[in-house]
């Protein structure tokens, strides 16, 4: 089961990541104005969940993978806000699940966690 659940995470990264190549405009609305740069970020942040995913599956690169990956949902955490902030203040309908995601966040970062060890 242990096994499975690496792959899982594994295979979610590696979309997400591919998601932000594929569907950048998504991306570029939810990063917080203040930050320069976005697109380069939205590509970068792409190309580092794939690569992170990728580091799990090997045991002699899991545990680094797994705290990278934590640094990066630490990371995209402002993201999350801001989309939950604009999401309340545009009325939009899917509100409720920007709400959810953001507690989701501390347990994508349990469950890297796991692999730390």
């Amino acid at each position: 089961m242990h096994s499975f659940f690496l792959y899982l995470m594994s295979f979610l990264y590696v979309a997400a990541g591919i998601n932000h190549f594929v569907n950048p405009k998504f991306y570029l609305r939810i990063i917080p104005e203040w930050l320069p740069y976005h697109s380069a970020i939205n590509y970068i942040s792409g190309a580092c969940e794939i690569l992170f995913a990728i580091l799990l599956i090997p045991a002699m690169t899991r545990s680094v993978a797994a705290w990278l990956i934590i640094a990066l949902l630490i990371a995209v955490f402002p993201a999350n806000i801001k989309m939950c902030i604009d999401y309340y203040n545009y009325n939009n309908s899917y509100f409720w699940l920007t709400v959810v995601r953001l507690p989701l966040q501390f347990l994508l970062i349990w469950w890297a966690w796991i692999y730390t060890k």
